[in-house]
């Protein structure tokens, strides 16, 4: 199982990682969307992208636009993002996200949420 983090935030790309790596997930990060996208052509493939709404270059609703427009249906996508509003999961899941996770998040969210997508034990 691999994962790719996309978050500008080192600390919380770190945080992931490691909760990630706990339950034996491989992980790979990129620091913004435009990135991600290089990484899920080049390094992939992946089975989730955690992805951040808000990052320089191009954002999450964007990356996760160009990344379905690209073929990448059976990529799960979870947006990870301080993002609260439901008009932004709205907007996430008519772009295609597969879930939503609001920042601050605790390891039993995440694992929640990974669950639901089929990829742990709940």
């Amino acid at each position: 199982m691999r994962a790719l983090i996309v978050d500008d935030s080192r600390f919380v790309r770190g945080h992931l990682r490691g909760l990630l790596e706990g339950k034996g997930i491989e992980c790979d990060e990129a620091a913004d969307g435009q990135a991600g996208l290089e990484r899920l052509t080049g390094n992939g493939p992946f089975d989730v992208a955690l992805v951040d709404w808000n990052m320089p270059v191009m954002n999450g609703l964007e990356m996760l636009k160009q990344l379905r427009a690209q073929g990448f249906g059976g990529l799960k996508v979870m947006m990870v993002t301080t993002e609260a509003e439901n008009d932004f999961i709205v907007r996430a899941l008519n772009a295609g996200a597969d879930e939503y996770l609001m920042k601050p998040f605790d390891a039993e969210a995440l694992t929640d949420k990974l669950a639901l997508l089929g990829l742990v034990e709940g």
